[in-house]
Parts: structure tokens; sequence; C-alpha cells
């Protein structure tokens, strides 16, 4: 059962009274649940007081992997003494990215908490974590925000998703899909255009006599920059549903009875009968490498190619095994 934020802080506010606090947790929860927010008031619980602050290891590399120096830096700051009774608070945040080796170094930590110290993992996919890790934390599943209206570009790509899983994909179906995908970040850009250009016109009408052409220069620029900010965070939410659909695929690979995306569930439970999981999780990091490509302004259309064809010729591989 998954908690709400609020019921979550609740539980661990009565496990502090009664001095029942464990020494490990796993804040799970999909994006929007809440989870940074929630380890900052998991600190403020046990730390009451000001000042306190969490020793977080995050993705960093260049493979965007947690790797075993941050994991070795924390728990030097873990054998640190503390304060006037206070808690030492280490996080590892997006804990699925951790490398094999930075794993098994944190398994120690976890085998052997320094005194007075409270670790935090916090992940979207604790089905990628390994079990020797998950046996020896507390899980807190937080609740998935409110449902929101889902934007019809996001069905869509849904829908191109399901396509591509049904029809086994392969070297040809993989191609069309990154076409269809590249076709939809195009129309949404021009949505976002036409919106902002009408908004432009709107003031244009409203001001042209009563400012100076400087002004509108600038409106000019300023829309400009407002369409780019748009485009960006409405192909990161596209993004965001490709690597949830994937993430569907790993649960339904060991067998947990929940979804992100029901309307791909017969799709995301087919792909996993046909793929191993150390495939379902090179497919998930391929996700998230095209993810930090297009933030360094790789080539975009390039870039979606190459990672759709890795993506699904890798189902049609398997298939044909």
């Amino acid at each position: 059962m998954a908690f709400t934020p609020e019921a979550a802080l609740d539980y661990l506010r009565r496990a502090h009274e009664q001095n029942r606090i464990g020494h490990a947790y796993l804040i799970s929860g999909p994006p929007g649940s809440g989870k940074r927010r929630f380890i900052d008031q998991i600190a403020r619980l046990v730390n009451p007081t000001d000042g306190e602050q969490i020793q977080i290891a995050e993705p960093e590399s260049k493979s965007r992997r947690i790797v075993v120096d941050q994991v070795r830096a924390l728990e030097h700051s873990l054998q640190m003494r503390a304060a006037n009774g206070r808690r030492k608070i280490a996080a590892i945040i997006d804990a699925d990215r951790l490398q094999p080796q930075a794993a098994n170094a944190f398994l120690k930590t976890l085998e052997e908490p320094p005194t007075d110290s409270l670790l935090l993992l916090v992940t979207a996919l604790p089905e990628a974590l390994p079990d020797t890790i998950l046996s020896r934390c507390i899980s807190i599943p937080l609740a998935a925000p409110e449902q929101r209206l889902v934007a019809d570009e996001e069905s869509e790509l849904v829908q191109l998703l399901n396509s591509a899983a049904a029809s086994n994909a392969g070297v040809n179906g993989a191609y069309r899909l990154a076409q269809g995908f590249h076709a939809l970040l195009l129309r949404v850009r021009e949505n976002i255009q036409e919106q902002n250009a009408a908004a432009l016109k709107a003031e244009e009408a409203r001001y042209k006599n009563t400012t100076d052409g400087a002004w509108l220069d600038q409106r000019e620029d300023y829309f400009k920059a407002l369409t780019e900010s748009q485009y960006l965070q409405q192909r990161g939410r596209l993004l965001e549903i490709i690597y949830t659909w994937w993430s569907d695929v790993l649960r339904a690979k060991n067998g947990i009875d929940r979804t992100d995306l029901p309307a791909a569930r017969k799709h995301t439970a087919a792909i996993a009968d046909r793929l191993s999981t150390p495939e379902i999780l090179r497919c998930i990091r391929r996700v998230e490498e095209l993810r930090d490509h297009l933030s360094r302004n790789i080539q975009e259309a390039l870039a979606v190619e190459v990672a759709f064809l890795t993506l699904f010729r890798s189902c049609e591989k398997r298939d044909r095994s």
C-alpha cells in the first residue's frame, strides 16, 4: 500500500516518538510523488533544530550513474561524530542508478550502519535495486499525485509505443517509431509557436500606439524564449512517458501488479515476456541517456533515431532467439 506523504510522515513521527526509527528507509514513488521534499521533512523530524544538512549522493557522472567514490565520501561523512544527540543523515537520490561496485560498497554500510546514522534511499524504480539492499531497508512507497488530465500528445505516444511492441518492432518498426515520435515533437513545437505568436500579435494590437519599437523587440525576444522553454518542458514530459513505459515493463517482469500506464499494460507485459531483466534495465538506461543527450543540445532527430533503434531492435532479437 502506498502512503500519501502526510500519512508517511505521521507513521515516522510515531516511530520517532517511541524511539523506534529504523536506520535505513527506501523512499519510492513515481515522479511527482514528493520524494525529495519528503526526505527534507524526515530530516526536520529527527533533527528538529535548524542547521542540519542531509549528505546527498546522486548521479553526477557522464553516464548518469552513482559511482563508488560518491558512496565512500558519503560513508566518510557518516563516520564523523554526531553533535548533541543528533542523527547523521545520508540520502542516495535515484538509488536505482548505483553502479554495481557502488551498490556493493553501500551494502556494507547498510549491514553495519554507523552509530546515530539514518540512511535514506530515494528512487522511482525500486525494482532495479538488488534484493540484498531492498531487504535491509524499511520500505515507504509514496502514492502517485492526483491523476491529472493526460495530454493528447502523451496518449498518442503511448499508442506509438504499444504499436511498436505489438509488431515486434525490429529495425523498420523502430525507425517508424522514431519518425512518429519526432513528428509528435514537431507538432508540439508548432502548437506552442502558434499560441505564443497569437499572444504577441494581441499585445501588438493593444499597445502599438502607446509604446515604442524597442518595447516590441523585447516582447518578441520574450516570446521566443518562452516558446523554447515551453517546448523543452513538453519534450521532457514525453520522455518521461517513455521512461515510465519501460519501468512498467520491468515491473511486469518482476511480477509486480502495478502499472503507471494502464493503457499499456498488455503491451508492456508482452515485452516483459520477451526480454530478460538485464535487457530491460539496459533499455531503461538507454532512455536516460537519450534524455541526457538532448539536454546537451545534441541534434534531436538523430539522437531520437539512434535511441529508438537500440530500444526496439532488442525486442525483435529476443523474440527470434
